[in-house]
């Protein structure tokens, strides 16, 4: 986490930006006696070569030094500025330190026992599943999941010997993920969505669950479930890697919740939470590695923020 994810935006934005903060405070008071603050300097020279395993470079230039089209700002959602840089930055390189760490401290899969405990990584931010290869959308500028896997697998032949598998839930189709993703061999797409919610026309994952408008707890579960299992079987067929994966990316977007503002399913926040729980029971038994980033949720009011804050923080 960086304190660095939450700028200044116009008045009445309908970007939840201090949510962030929130979620950090919440998980902190849980968890830890870490200091309030922290907010930690970006280092833009080494994040932009890891920007350029994924993202066009001319494009990466234009936005660090802002020249974007007002069209362009309006299509990621956010009006330019330094330190919007700064959080766009640092979004990527929390999801891909986390990534860093659960790979470099699991080790190789030779050594897999009934004794074995993989290492889990979180990130409060990131999921920016609507960023392309050269320009972006849906309040997502790079993509922190695509850059994560490709520079993973460069770094950890050693440990991620076979594929990476994105697991994305929130409301809206992973269609920067699918896209970035489109061609490569190593990494696994798994979008399940609302069938009404597009920034723009969806593209193609791996594979792509949609749901109704106004699916609620029981249908949503079972069909995650339902999935997820037959994950499980292909993971452990030895004869087929199209399945094997050394490390889980799992996109936790809340704007499934009823109360959601712009999303369009009918989940609880008891839904919600077995959700999470399905993901982390599916990494915990095959022994997975697993990297967790944020994703949506957006409040209807500006004083009901509860109940995302709260589902947000129950991710972690």
């Amino acid at each position: 986490y960086n304190d660095v994810y939450e700028v200044k935006l116009p008045p009445r934005h309908r970007f939840p930006m201090g949510k962030y903060r929130q979620v950090r405070t919440k998980v902190q008071d849980m968890i830890s006696d870490l200091p309030q603050e922290q907010k930690e300097r970006v280092d833009w020279g080494e994040l932009r070569y890891f920007l350029s395993t994924t993202h066009d470079t001319t494009y990466i230039q234009r936005f660090l030094v802002g020249d974007q089209t007002e069209k362009e700002q309006r299509n990621v959602g956010f009006p330019w500025s330094t330190e919007g840089v700064d959080r766009a930055l640092s979004s990527v390189g929390g999801t891909l330190a986390a990534a860093c760490f659960s790979s470099s401290s699991t080790g190789s899969d030779d050594v897999v026992s009934d004794q074995y405990s993989p290492c889990w990584a979180a990130h409060i931010a990131g999921g920016t599943h609507h960023a392309f290869y050269d320009y972006g959308e849906g309040f997502c500028i790079f993509s922190d999941m695509a850059v994560t896997a490709n520079v993973v697998l460069e770094r950890y032949p050693d440990i991620i010997k076979n594929k990476i598998l994105m697991i994305d839930l929130d409301v809206h189709q992973g269609n920067g993920n699918a896209s970035q993703n489109s061609n490569a061999d190593r990494v696994f797409t798994f979008s399940m969505h609302s069938s009404g919610n597009y920034f723009s026309p969806k593209q193609e994952s791996d594979l792509d669950i949609e749901l109704p408008i106004g699916c609620s707890d029981q249908a949503y579960l079972m069909t995650l479930n339902h999935w997820l299992k037959r994950f499980r079987i292909e993971h452990n067929r030895e004869k087929d890697n199209k399945y094997k994966w050394d490390l889980i990316i799992f996109q936790a977007g809340v704007d499934v919740l009823e109360d959601d503002r712009l999303g369009r399913m009918s989940l609880s926040s008891k839904g919600v939470e077995r959700r999470n729980e399905l993901v982390y029971e599916f990494a915990h038994d095959l022994k997975i590695p697993l990297v967790i980033c944020m994703g949506g949720g957006y409040p209807k009011r500006d004083d009901g923020w509860k109940s995302i804050i709260d589902a947000h923080s129950n991710v972690y």
